[in-house]
């Protein structure tokens, strides 16, 4: 008792202290991910004050990766990330690559999404030339023939490692589309047509992105079931709402579910959620999103620069752009002019055609997602 506490006090307040460390232990996997949320989003909205309306706006946009001048053109505006595509890394070595990376990255005020549609079989863009590669990554379907979903995980895995070695944080993937037969469109990038196989195939990829912080983003929603191709027409889907719940929408809950970070929607004209404006254009697809999905994190559109949505904006990217943001999603996919789409965008905020506070609210949604993945330090 050398500091005059009697032994009994000192006997209590000890078994306090053994207490209060066995709380912090038992408890510790549910009080740190929640003070892990929180600081995420402290952190985001501290990003966000100090961002400039001009900012904020090419913050919501990725686009294609310039083929000259790609960091001084990401200095001067500053967008949310590149999208790559096989000619990036056709006209470059493996070494040069990194280097014109790390030049756009170094060039950005807020660390940049650097994506990639490194689907495996049909898509691959880096592993498509051996300098980068010896091999190309097979398709879902094949990979899955050579061992079951292990060896989806492990291919999963491999891509990641692959495309962080070269500074890519995000594979635009996987697949949740549930084609019919081997003719429709979609059938040799989707996984299987059983819906609830594709499911299964979802979750073992988002979750394994998720363990290798690597972005991921499913598509196409809500589903392109068995019809055709976007990129040069305008499409429609007349299936009822019943074949979506029952077929199309269950992979993407699953990828929901699993941690996915992104959705990405199709430009498909689906009757079933919205008669009059392609699932890209639409508030009531990205409502459904939200409201009946639950998803509350990232949601972007396909290409912009595709006819299938460009045709429908009269031509316009610009306006299609616009439209895109009005209907709700928080990026948009420049495959296009990125100029007309950021001018276009500025011009409607600047005019009250879109809401400053949508604005923020995306943005908020973008930056948080990088912080979770570690592109931004948290």
């Amino acid at each position: 008792m050398r500091d005059g506490t009697p032994l009994h006090l000192r006997i209590k307040s000890g078994r306090i202290l053994i207490l209060l460390i066995l709380f912090l232990i038992l408890f510790s996997d549910t009080v740190m991910p929640a003070f892990a949320a929180d600081n995420t989003e402290v952190r985001a909205e501290d990003i966000l004050s100090g961002m400039t309306m001009d900012e904020k706006i090419a913050q919501m946009m990725v686009v294609s990766m310039p083929q000259k001048r790609s960091a001084e053109i990401q200095s001067e505006y500053q967008f949310g990330g590149y999208i790559l595509f096989a000619r990036d890394f056709k006209r470059s070595t493996r070494k040069g690559f990194i280097r014109e990376i790390k030049a756009c990255q170094d060039a950005s005020d807020t660390a940049m999404l650097i994506g990639v549609d490194e689907e495996g079989g049909t898509v691959v863009r880096a592993s498509y030339y051996r300098k980068f590669r010896k091999k190309k990554f097979r398709s879902p379907r094949q990979v899955y023939r050579s061992g079951k979903y292990k060896a989806i995980e492990k291919d999963t895995k491999s891509k990641d490692r692959f495309l962080r070695s070269l500074g890519i944080n995000c594979n635009f993937g996987p697949i949740a589309d549930v084609a019919y037969k081997k003719s429709d469109y979609m059938y040799a990038r989707s996984f299987n047509t059983k819906a609830s196989k594709v499911s299964k195939f979802i979750r073992i990829s988002v979750g394994q992105m998720d363990q290798d912080n690597m972005v991921s983003a499913l598509k196409h929603f809500p589903g392109y079931g068995k019809n055709g191709d976007t990129h040069g027409r305008i499409i429609r889907d007349k299936r009822p709402l019943l074949t979506f719940l029952t077929r199309d929408l269950r992979p993407f809950s699953a990828g929901i579910s699993a941690g996915a970070d992104m959705i990405m929607l199709s430009h498909t004209v689906v009757n079933a959620f919205d008669k009059h404006n392609p699932a890209s254009l639409s508030k009531d697809v990205n409502r459904y999103i939200r409201d009946n999905m639950g998803f509350e994190r990232v949601i972007i559109t396909d290409g912009l620069g595709m006819k299938g949505v460009t045709e429908f904006a009269g031509g316009d990217q610009g306006k299609a752009a616009v439209l895109a943001v009005q209907a709700g999603n928080d990026m948009i996919c420049a495959t296009g002019n990125y100029k007309k789409c950021f001018e276009a965008l500025r011009k409607a905020v600047k005019n009250g055609t879109i809401d400053s506070a949508q604005i923020d609210a995306s943005v908020k949604r973008i930056l948080m997602m990088k912080i979770r993945r570690g592109i931004i330090e948290n």
